[in-house]
């Protein structure tokens, strides 16, 4: 049978505070998240800056652990605001906010672990979960079902764009040899795909009219070659839009920020009283 008496006073408000955002709290706490997060991110910039490290070593080091500290109580405190830890533990996120914590701490433990201080960037990851939780979460949504929609066109192009590419290297191959630098037909792909994206690192480059033909032809269907998955996307999310404003206001299902405080799982409508997935009361 499942357990579904509810948690305690103070881990249901601890629960609210950590996993919701309808909440002024829940918004505090989300907006202290976020700062923390870009903070932790830029000090793990400036630390790869071996002069500025040098002069500001302990500055940087103290705030690092004023950071992680931070983190770790709030790993500490998704653990026991919920039913069910090891769903989190386990979870993408759970398992983000663990690397990205982790490292300070083993750093002073396992020799040579230092470079693995580079892992706290993993942070910036914890962002998506801060933005799906307030007013983006509607655009956020149409967003995923148009990419999701046109993630077989998009397949497609890609793979056109590929037989394209071992086409024309191929050709460069051929073309130019290995006076020119196309020494391969792997190396003319990769010169082909470069062009293609208009990335043109310049390292190698035909010198024939011949080729020098062929590269503008790829340039020019570079440009429109760019184009393509942008208009997919564009017009699958446009599709999107049209068909949400067409439907009538009440049959419209509204989501909200609450996370069940057993299951964790996210999603509720606004009107739900107990968890879609495992029926414990929200």
């Amino acid at each position: 049978m499942k357990d579904n008496k509810p948690l305690p006073g103070w881990k249901n408000k601890l629960h609210e505070v950590i996993y919701e955002a309808d909440t002024p709290s829940g918004k505090f706490f989300d907006i202290l998240l976020f700062i923390l997060i870009i903070i932790s991110v830029i000090l793990v910039m400036l630390e790869s800056i071996d002069d500025f490290d040098e002069h500001y070593h302990k500055t940087l080091l103290a705030l690092e652990w004023i950071v992680t500290i931070f983190f770790t109580l709030e790993y500490i405190a998704r653990l026991i605001s919920i039913k069910k830890p090891l769903k989190y533990v386990f979870s993408f996120y759970g398992i983000i906010d663990f690397l990205s914590t982790i490292p300070l701490y083993l750093s002073y433990i396992l020799a040579g672990s230092q470079v693995l201080l580079a892992v706290r960037a993993f942070r910036l990851l914890r962002i998506f979960r801060i933005l799906k939780l307030v007013k983006f979460m509607g655009e956020a949504s149409q967003l995923q079902s148009a990419l999701k929609a046109s993630r077989t066109k998009i397949a497609v192009f890609i793979y056109v764009v590929l037989i394209l590419s071992v086409i024309m290297g191929t050709l460069m191959y051929i073309v130019e040899g290995d006076d020119s630098g196309f020494t391969s037909i792997p190396k003319s792909i990769y010169w082909t795909i470069v062009t293609l994206t208009t990335v043109g690192y310049g390292d190698i480059a035909p010198q024939s009219n011949l080729g020098q033909f062929l590269a503008t032809v790829i340039m020019i269907l570079g440009y429109g070659i760019i184009a393509v998955p942008t208009g997919i996307v564009t017009a699958e999310f446009a599709r999107s839009r049209k068909n949400d404003d067409e439907e009538d206001d009440e049959f419209m299902v509204h989501i909200n920020t609450q996370a069940c405080p057993s299951c964790g799982i996210e999603g509720h409508r606004d009107d739900a009283t107990h968890c879609y997935n495992c029926g414990h009361p929200l």
